[in-house]
């Protein structure tokens, strides 16, 4: 890893060409302290967050019709000669200033507004141009605050950009921030291939980065727009440089060849109840591949749910330890480091080993014999939470770090737990199914294996919708299958009533339920402590709870095979992936499993095809992909999760061609000039920088 620096130093170290765009905003003429702090609300704190501050629509001021021609509720710009002031006489009601044209009168109101500043910008007698929205008031042609009042000349008949604002910022101060920030922009040296740039007709950088704050009508917004479209491949671009070099950077850390013999694999494979799959075993053969190459191992193994990745896991642990080494499995939860525990268990009975854990939970003499085990060796194959990486916690020879739920832990994490051993190969698992687009902006520095079938003997779950009008029949239904002894999921999206969005509160609706079915019913929500979230699952898994009301954090990794049944209220507010991955909770035993996905109607035509996709296939993967699709990258992952870019400007939605593209771009030029040392590559230093990406940037001068 490279060493974290101070935003100073990392200030110092950017190209100078960018130090105009990497100034504070309150660097530009006329944003003062006050004004400053809007600003940096609505768009940044940097004069290049104003850079990136796009366009959302446009103003269009060209109709200047006369006043007998004028409509209300157009925006027009008028030429008028001011008649007469009107002063109120009381705060409460408008200055008004009564003007004309040959064609008829227009009176213009102002509340709360200085009738100096008035009488100065519009002198009886005189012709001004007013631009601002027409309005009706008793049948007369009114507007309220024009936008633009000026002498002939001073008003531009135009197109003005709408940016998103914040309380107490008009669109006219943040033009004209917009517009401080524009002067400011460099013209840097290309970045890009000429030959390509020509191919697709696109601007240079500069030229691109004014056309996209001065289009010229609708048109210009659109994204498939050349400026825009030249911005967004950009910004695809900068991103897929900086992951690839820091691949290229982790590769080249010291790594290890570690080769099985299969005395342990083979009977553990042997004794399993099923085969392995096609998929796991060409899963098995990449991961084993990797851990003899002599280069350290960054893999992800992806696997919709129940499609074994436990097993393959342990077969690449198993090589680690038949090498002489020790493997690690961290999880992201204590709940779920205690349920891999037990699978492992009972996998590795038929060798005689077992899985030593270790939570934070353990205290004392118990916590020491574990830290000991771990020390000597004597315990190979660990299982844990986040407290596997605590300084304390000293392995003899760790090989093979695997960390499950990849979007829960960080990067950093990530290689905190690698860097316990010598060259620790990392194989990553998730159950979350990642579109492509999504797998090369969020993991773009690992290798990636996929699990798409099922083992044997899975049963697929019947999907249902339910209108929450039939909510009592629901209820009775579960009622039913409580009395046969099912186990049943209840889940709710809040966990304490809102009073600005209408959705079911887990708190009440446990309340409710507990009415009717007594102490049955369990409460789950994130709000709780650890332990006592523990306690819950495990009362539902083993004890008494036969029915528990939950939000989203049953969404991962918890196996209860006795779960037949899950409601899901309000399915219309969830995500198609999150869907999916909740209805993976059951189905996980012998029993047939159903889902009712209860929506409020009448549903929107977006919320409508994601619950109809969810009826229809059980393919995490074309889920996952329909998602995107229908809802867009930021909303699929959460890219506080998962870690992903927030983009500026680029759409994955949208510009997955160029990502693509972008993605084989970056890889052609490293292999060519991997210390990005030609003109080209200095100039990639700078778009590096530009679109901040300055950690990737950092490992060309450590590495």
């Amino acid at each position: 890893m490279w060493p974290l620096l101070t935003p100073e130093i990392e200030a110092a170290l950017r190209p100078e060409i960018l130090f105009p765009l990497f100034a504070p905003v309150t660097a530009l003429k006329g944003l003062g302290a006050r004004l400053g702090k809007l600003v940096e609300k609505a768009a940044g704190p940097q004069v290049v967050d104003l850079v990136w501050h796009i366009p959302t629509g446009l103003i269009d001021r060209r109709f200047a019709p006369k006043l007998a021609e004028a409509e209300p509720g157009q925006i027009v710009t008028l030429t008028v000669t001011v008649e007469a002031h009107q002063p109120s006489g009381s705060s409460r009601l408008p200055y008004r200033v009564r003007c004309s044209d040959e064609t008829g009168f227009i009176t213009l109101t102002f509340f709360h507004a200085r009738g100096d500043w008035l009488e100065k910008a519009l002198p009886v007698g005189e012709i001004r141009v007013i631009s601002g929205k027409l309005e009706s008031f008793n049948g007369l042609l009114q507007m309220s605050h024009p936008d633009h009042i000026g002498a002939l000349g001073e008003v531009d008949l135009t197109i003005e950009p709408v940016y998103g604002l914040t309380a107490g910022l008009s669109l006219k101060m943040i033009r004209k921030a917009v517009q401080a920030a524009l002067a400011r922009v460099p013209v840097p040296p290309e970045w890009q291939d000429q030959d390509f740039l020509a191919r697709r007709a696109w601007p240079s950088w500069n030229a691109a980065v004014q056309a996209l704050h001065n289009p010229s009508g609708f048109e210009d917004l659109a994204p498939e727009r050349p400026a825009r479209q030249r911005l967004a491949y950009d910004e695809l671009f900068a991103d897929q440089l900086a992951l690839a070099l820091t691949r290229a950077h982790a590769r080249h850390q010291p790594g290890r060849s570690i080769k099985g013999d299969g005395r342990l694999q083979t009977p553990v494979e042997a004794a399993l109840p099923f085969s392995l799959t096609g998929g796991q075993r060409m899963a098995l053969a990449e991961i084993l591949g990797d851990m003899a190459a002599p280069e350290r191992m960054l893999r992800m193994l992806q696997g919709d749910v129940g499609s074994g990745k436990t097993v393959v896991a342990l077969l690449a642990m198993l090589a680690a330890v038949e090498s002489g080494a020790q493997a690690a499995l961290m999880a992201p939860t204590e709940l779920l480091a205690r349920q891999h525990a037990a699978t492992l268990d009972r996998l590795l009975a038929s060798v005689g080993l077992r899985a030593a854990l270790l939570t934070g939970r353990d205290k004392g003499r118990a916590r020491q014999t574990l830290l000991d085990g771990i020390a000597d060796g004597s315990m190979p194959i660990v299982v844990g939470t986040h407290a596997l990486f605590q300084d304390e916690v000293a392995f003899h020879d760790l090989a093979l770090a695997v960390i499950d739920e990849q979007h829960r832990f960080g990067v950093d994490q990530r290689m905190q737990l690698a860097n316990k051993g010598r060259g620790v190969d990392v194989l990553v698992m998730t159950a979350t199914p990642i579109p492509r687009s999504l797998m090369l902006t969020s993991y773009g520095d690992l290798d990636a294996s996929r699990l798409t079938e099922k083992p044997a003997g899975r049963k697929p779950v019947t999907t249902s919708l339910i209108s929450l009008e039939r909510l009592d029949e629901v209820i009775e239904a579960v009622g039913r299958a409580l009395a046969q002894g099912t186990k049943i999921y209840w889940v709710c999206p809040l966990i304490e009533e809102s009073e600005t969005i209408d959705l079911a509160a887990v708190a009440a609706r446990h309340e409710q339920l507990q009415d009717r079915f007594g102490e049955r019913v369990g409460l789950l929500h994130g709000r709780m402590k650890p332990a006592e979230r523990d306690r819950v699952m495990e009362d539902f898994a083993q004890g008494p709870v036969d029915l528990l009301v939950a939000t989203t954090v049953i969404e991962v990794g918890v196996d209860v095979p006795t779960a037949a049944i899950m409601v899901i209220e309000h399915a219309e507010r969830f995500g198609l992936a999150q869907l999916h991955q909740l209805r993976g909770r059951i189905g996980r035993g012998d029993k047939a499993s159903t889902c009712l996905l209860v929506y409020a109607a009448p549903l929107g035509e977006t919320a409508k095809a994601r619950l109809k996709i969810l009826r229809e296939s059980e393919d995490g993967f074309r889920i996952a992909e329909e998602d995107l699709r229908l809802r867009g990258a930021g909303e699929v992952l959460g890219r506080k999760q998962s870690g992903m870019p927030g983009y500026r400007i680029a759409d994955l939605a949208i510009d997955q061609e160029l990502l693509a593209i972008a993605h084989d771009e970056a890889r052609l030029v490293l292999a060519r000039d991997p210390d990005l040392a030609s003109p080209r590559g200095a100039a990639l230093r700078i778009l590096l920088y530009l679109f901040a990406r300055d950690a990737a940037a950092r490992t060309l001068r450590a590495g």
